[in-house]
C-alpha cells in the first residue's frame, strides 16, 4: 500500500513538471529541475510594495521666526540622531584669543540651568538609550545626541539647555584647562603626526587668517580664556540665524514643534544683545612654509619601534565646496589616493591609485604617501603627505612635486572610471550610517540653506570628464605651494626650489652641486 502511494506521488510530480524536469536521486528523494529565472508554476503572481517618487526621502527644511533653521530626514527605525550645528569654529577667533572653540568642545554637555552636572545629563540620556557628543572644526561646532525616537522632547530640551544655558563654572573651566594641556602634550608625542601636520599646513597656506588660525588652543592662551571671554564669544556667534537644528529618523512636524517649544523664545545665559565682533573675513590663501625641527627617533619605542621618519606635506589651493569644481577635485583626490606602505590591501583599499602605483610600489624606502582634500565655504587645499628616512627627504620631495605636475596629464579612461566608482561607493557606504546622514544634512543646510541628495551628487560625479580634471589641476598649479615639514630637516630643499619644481614641466628640483659631501 505504501509503495503504491509513493508511485502515485511520483507520477503526479512527473505530470506537473514533465519527465525531463524530474530527477530521481539514489537517496530515493525527487527534485524538480525548474529554472530559477522563470516563475514557478502554480504560484500566485507576487505584488511588490512601491514608493511614489522620492518625496519621502527628501530633506525637509523649515525656518523659524527667529531665523533658526530646522532640517530633518526621515529614516525609519527605533533610534534618531538630533543635534544643533553652529556656524562657529576656530576660523572665527580673529578678534578673540585662539582656542575658544577648543575650550567649548571640552565644556559641552557640562552643568546647565536645568542639569546640575554632566552626570545628570548622561543619566537623563540613559533613560532613552542615548549618548551625546560635541565636535568642533575650523568652521562648525556640532552638538549631537543619539537616542530613542520616543525621547525626542527630552533630547531637544537638553540640547537647547546645553547650547544656550551652560553654567561654565570655575571648576569646570579649570578641568577643561587641564584637559587641553594634556591634549596638546599628547599631540606632540603621538606616533601619528597627521593632526599636527594638518595644523601646520593650514597655518602655512592661510598665514594668520581664517582657516589658518590654530584649531587647537595654543599653550600661551590656555590661562587667558575665562568665563567672560567665553560669554563675549558666545554672544557674537551663538545666535539663532547661525544655527541649524538637524534630525534624522524623526517626523519633521514633530521636530519643528519641539524647536518652537525649546528654541524659539529662549533667552541665552549671556543675554540677547546685538552680536558684535562677528568676523566675516574671507579666507586669503598666502602659501608659505612652516618647519618644525624635531627628534623623531624615540617617538614609538618597544618591541617593534617605528623607524625615525621625516614628514612632509605639500599643498596647493583648490576650491570652495560651494563651487562647481569641488566634484572634479573630489574625484582627483580619490584618483591620487595613497596610504601607508604597510596597508593590508584588498579590494577598495585604493591599491590602484596613483600614489600607490607611482610612489609606494616603486620606492620601497617611502613609508607613506597620501592625498588629502580640505574644503571650506571660501577656499580649499589639496595636499599630499609623505614620509621617509631623513636622508632621502630631497628625493621624496621631488617625487611628490612630480606627481603634482603629472596631475595635469590626461587621465586614463579606466583610471578615471575607477576613481569615480570608488568615490560614489564611499559616499553611499558612509550615508548608510545615521550619524553621518545627520552631519551631512546639518552641514549642507548650515552652509547653503538646502541639501543635495546622494543621487544628485552621484550624477555630478558621473559627469566628471578627463578634461575637467586637467582644467582644475592646471588652475591649481598656478597657486603658491604651502609646505609643512616635521622631523630632521637637514636634507629639506628650500621653499624657492620647491616652488620652482612645481612651476617646471617635469616637477624636478633644481640641481645642486657640492664640492664636499
Amino acid at each position: 500500500m505504501a509503495a503504491h502511494m509513493s508511485r502515485c506521488r511520483t507520477w503526479s510530480r512527473v505530470q506537473r513538471f514533465g519527465i525531463a524536469a524530474y530527477r530521481k536521486y539514489s537517496s530515493g528523494g525527487g527534485y524538480p529541475n525548474i529554472s530559477l529565472s522563470m516563475p514557478l508554476p502554480g504560484i500566485p503572481k507576487p505584488v511588490f510594495a512601491s514608493v511614489d517618487g522620492q518625496e519621502k526621502y527628501e530633506t525637509r527644511i523649515t525656518t523659524l521666526e527667529n531665523g533658526l533653521k530646522v532640517a530633518s530626514q526621515n529614516k525609519f527605525g527605533q533610534f534618531c540622531t538630533v543635534g544643533i550645528l553652529v556656524n562657529s569654529g576656530s576660523r572665527h577667533e580673529a578678534k578673540y584669543p585662539s582656542g575658544i572653540a577648543h575650550f567649548l568642545e571640552k565644556l559641552a554637555f557640562s552643568s546647565t540651568a536645568q542639569y546640575g552636572s554632566k552626570d545628570e545629563i548622561l543619566l537623563t540620556l540613559e533613560k532613552h538609550g542615548g549618548i551625546c557628543d560635541c565636535q568642533t572644526s575650523r568652521d562648525t561646532t556640532m552638538y549631537a545626541v543619539s537616542a530613542e525616537v520616543k525621547g525626542l522632547d527630552t533630547v531637544v530640551s537638553l540640547l537647547s539647555d546645553a547650547v544656550l544655558q551652560p553654567r561654565l563654572l570655575d571648576e569646570e573651566i579649570e578641568m577643561t584647562k587641564m584637559a587641553v594641556r594634556f591634549e596638546l602634550e599628547d599631540l606632540n608625542m603621538r606616533p601619528d603626526p597627521e593632526p599636527l601636520l594638518t595644523e601646520m599646513i593650514h597655518a602655512a597656506a592661510y598665514r594668520g587668517n581664517t582657516v589658518g588660525l590654530p584649531r587647537f588652543c595654543p599653550v600661551a592662551n590656555v590661562d587667558k580664556i575665562d568665563k567672560r571671554v567665553l560669554h563675549n564669544y558666545l554672544r557674537s556667534y551663538y545666535c539663532p540665524e547661525r544655527m541649524v537644528l538637524a534630525g534624522v529618523g524623526i517626523e519633521h512636524e514633530q521636530l519643528v514643534e519641539c524647536a518652537r517649544k525649546y528654541l524659539l523664545d529662549v533667552k541665552p545665559v549671556w543675554g540677547t544683545n546685538t552680536p558684535a565682533n562677528v568676523d566675516l573675513s574671507v579666507a586669503q590663501y598666502t602659501g608659505g612654509i612652516i618647519k618644525m625641527e624635531k627628534d623623531m627617533s624615540d617617538v614609538s619605542l618597544g618591541p617593534t619601534p617605528i623607524p625615525e621618519l621625516t614628514h612632509i606635506m605639500i599643498g596647493l589651493e583648490s576650491c570652495s565646496f560651494l563651487e562647481d569644481n569641488f566634484i572634479p577635485f573630489a574625484v582627483l583626490n580619490m584618483m591620487m589616493g595613497g596610504g601607508g606602505s604597510f596597508s593590508a590591501g584588498g579590494p577598495g583599499k585604493g591599491m590602484f591609485t596613483r600614489l600607490y602605483l607611482n610612489v609606494l610600489n616603486r620606492h620601497h624606502w617611502m613609508y607613506n604617501a597620501t592625498a588629502y582634500h580640505h574644503s571650506y565655504e571660501d577656499s580649499g587645499l589639496l595636499c599630499i603627505h609623505a614620509s621617509s628616512d631623513p636622508r632621502q627627504v630631497r628625493e621624496m620631495v621631488e617625487i611628490i612635486t612630480r606627481e603634482f605636475i603629472q596631475m595635469t596629464g590626461n587621465a586614463g579612461e579606466m583610471e578615471l572610471e575607477r576613481a569615480k566608482t570608488q568615490l560614489k561607493s564611499m559616499l553611499m557606504m558612509n550615508l548608510e550610517s545615521r550619524p553621518v546622514i545627520f552631519e551631512d544634512v546639518g552641514r549642507q543646510v548650515l552652509s547653503t540653506g538646502k541639501r543635495k541628495l546622494p543621487h544628485e551628487l552621484c550624477t555630478l560625479i558621473t559627469n566628471v570628464t578627463a578634461s575637467d580634471i586637467k582644467r582644475v589641476t592646471t588652475n591649481m598649479l598656478r597657486s603658491k605651494p604651502a609646505v609643512a615639514a616635521l622631523g630632521d630637516l637637514t636634507e629639506l630643499p628650500s621653499y624657492e626650489h620647491i616652488q620652482t619644481a612645481l612651476s617646471s614641466k617635469d616637477g624636478r628640483l633644481p640641481r645642486m652641486y657640492r664640492l664636499f659631501r
